[in-house]
């Protein structure tokens, strides 16, 4: 006696979410711009009239609130009622962004704020480290009044600096439609506000494009509050 097979009526599959397209590295000359919005973070925090770097205190948070954004707008970090959640997606190349992920990975789901706090002076070393190894920038070793030893950061290729922050800036222009601009690019102008890092975003920048940096920042995505809170209450900390 034959058997009938009868085949289950299959659902069409849900439309992959369309993740943002990272716009195309830029080569200036034989220097090529860093990927990481971490490494990117790092060179604009370098004052080129100072000849150093600035916003120390707060550098360790930025630079790990731009290693999640970059996790974030990559898709291996999903916003989940306000954690952060490991994907699928394969793990990134980047080393920085691969250490941070695998933190993640060890620890399990935390708020947002948590991973901006957590191990700010090694990725300051990390990205350092890495910048110093792609030639970007030199790092020579020297005491402060003889005594206190400290790194003494030089820009290599002063150009890639000078483009990423035209980039960052050219966001904030009203011609652009904020739902058009490049989430990476966006992402460094608004967290350097959110930082205040006036080598980015001068304060007066920041009060006249205050509007459009709040709607660039709802497209960033959940770290930049985080950042924002994080940056409070260290701010009601010290003052206490």
């Amino acid at each position: 006696m034959s058997r009938t097979l009868v085949t289950p009526l299959r659902r069409p599959p849900t439309p992959a979410r369309r993740m943002p397209r990272r716009r195309k590295a830029v080569a200036l000359g034989n220097a090529k711009a860093p990927d990481a919005l971490a490494a990117r973070l790092f060179l604009l925090a370098y004052d080129p009239e100072r000849g150093r770097l600035v916003g120390r205190s707060k550098l360790g948070k930025l630079l790990r609130a731009a290693a999640l954004t970059d996790l974030q707008l990559n898709g291996n970090l999903a916003d989940d009622n306000g954690r952060a959640r490991l994907t699928m997606a394969a793990a990134p190349s980047d080393p920085v962004l691969a250490l941070v992920l695998e933190d993640i990975r060890a620890v399990g789901p935390r708020k947002w704020r948590h991973w901006v706090d957590r191990r700010q002076r090694a990725i300051v070393r990390e990205v350092r480290d890495d910048l110093e190894r792609a030639r970007m920038i030199k790092v020579e070793p020297h005491g402060i009044l003889g005594l206190i030893p400290a790194d003494r950061i030089t820009l290599r290729h002063p150009l890639v600096r000078r483009q990423i922050l035209q980039s960052a800036r050219d966001t904030l222009r009203p011609s652009r439609l904020v739902t058009r601009v490049d989430l990476w690019d966006a992402a460094i102008v608004v967290l350097a506000a959110t930082a205040d890092l006036r080598t980015v975003v001068t304060k007066e920048q920041r009060i006249r494009h205050k509007d459009r940096l709040a709607q660039l920042a709802v497209r960033v995505g959940p770290v930049v509050p985080a950042l924002k809170r994080s940056l409070q209450q260290s701010q009601y900390s010290a003052g206490g």
